[in-house]
């Protein structure tokens, strides 16, 4: 007899490759994820309960020590089990008092799981202030540097004319459409937008407008749909949103960002406008955490850590974090030699959830995702 220690990604598959019988690939697959859920603020008697429930079964429930005497009324708590224990406890906690009915619902989404093709976005500036200069672009450059993105692999292009860097100021929205007029009508007349999906980085109604109805089908908007015009001429165009977080705004966003919880405010943030958008007609959603969006360097690297978190919500999941300033606050590093802490954050997103990236080198991603798949295949 001989053992190696293996590390496995698609386990049902790998069951039945091993000979067990449908049902029990099934079932171990469902024993083989670990999962650990942060509870904030659960009372005692319901950490009591639970944490009675949770050995049971085999799964267990960090606690701090008090619990048992009731010495704190609220505390918080780490839940530690498999998908078939989080699955279990959803239906034995139902019938529970002190919220536990609301944590059993939850237990549910946390463990659902997605199947998202990994999609990149390539990036393209239509201004002179955006941040990476080999972004910028203008209408004589447009067919070249589109075909050249679709040849390197781009599945969307997001085309933006306002830059959002720390500190930039917006522009009127006749500027903006000015600025990126001629290139969507040359999109629209090479019927560009029938080999690559075209996305719109604005939250100007006018400009979203015309580009939808010019062959675009992505609104990324950095506002996560503030305006209520934004959110009606989406849904008159069925397109797809992106929904990001920013705290404050591009010219203020990056003064001493502040929160009590980083993701449980950004969940917050993302609870109310996916509900915004549902009310308005939207039917298909990206969530984006804003990265570098009124963050500090920590923020961003507990969200890229912990960005499985937001899969719960059952929509895709986008990180643009493409030569952001994060990565020379890591190491210290102009614009243009950003690339390979750009990958490392990237290949992070995919692994925690992320199935859109944003990016400014396309062919590039394409490699890089194409290898870490390759490698996250085998069984």
């Amino acid at each position: 007899m001989q053992t190696y220690k293996i590390s496995i990604n698609d386990t049902k598959e790998f069951y039945k490759n091993l000979d067990c019988d449908i049902s029990g690939a099934t079932i171990l697959s469902k024993k083989s994820k670990i999962h650990t859920l942060y509870i904030k603020n659960i009372h005692v008697g319901a950490a009591n309960i639970l944490k009675q429930d949770a050995l049971s079964i085999g799964a267990d429930l960090a606690v701090p020590s008090g619990v048992i005497i009731a010495k704190d009324k609220y505390v918080d708590a780490v839940l530690i089990g498999t998908t078939k224990h989080f699955e279990t406890l959803a239906r034995k906690e139902l019938a529970q008092p002190f919220g536990l009915k609301n944590l059993a619902k939850a237990l549910k989404d946390y463990v659902k799981e997605h199947d998202f093709k990994t999609k990149i976005m390539g990036v393209l500036n239509a201004n002179e202030d955006s941040f990476y200069k080999n972004s910028r672009f203008d209408n004589s450059q447009a067919s070249f540097l589109i075909e050249k993105m679709i040849e390197d692999g781009a599945n969307i292009i997001d085309i933006g004319a306002v830059s959002s860097k720390p500190g930039s100021i917006a522009v009127s929205e006749d500027i903006e459409l000015e600025r990126i007029k001629e290139i969507v009508d040359t999109i629209y007349k090479s019927k560009y937008y029938e080999k690559v999906d075209f996305s719109i980085d604005s939250y100007s109604p006018k400009v979203i407008d015309y580009v939808l109805n010019h062959g675009f089908k992505i609104v990324n908007d950095i506002t996560g749909l503030q305006d209520d015009e934004v959110c009606k001429i989406t849904a008159s165009y069925n397109a797809t949103v992106v929904i990001m977080h920013m705290q404050n705004n591009p010219s203020n966003m990056q003064k001493e960002p502040f929160y009590e919880n980083v993701i449980l405010e950004i969940d917050d943030f993302f609870v109310n406008q996916i509900n915004k958008a549902k009310d308005f007609g939207i039917k298909d959603i990206v969530l984006d955490v804003g990265i570098g969006f009124g963050k500090t360097l920590e923020h961003n690297l507990i969200l890229l850590k912990n960005l499985e978190h937001f899969c719960h919500f059952g929509h895709e999941l986008l990180i643009g974090a493409s030569r952001k300033s994060m990565i020379d606050k890591i190491v210290p590093s102009l614009t243009e030699d950003r690339l390979p802490g750009t990958l490392a954050i990237h290949l992070e997103s995919i692994r925690n959830g992320a199935s859109i990236i944003r990016a400014h080198d396309v062919k590039e991603h394409f490699q890089a995702i194409k290898v870490f798949e390759a490698i996250n295949s085998i069984n």
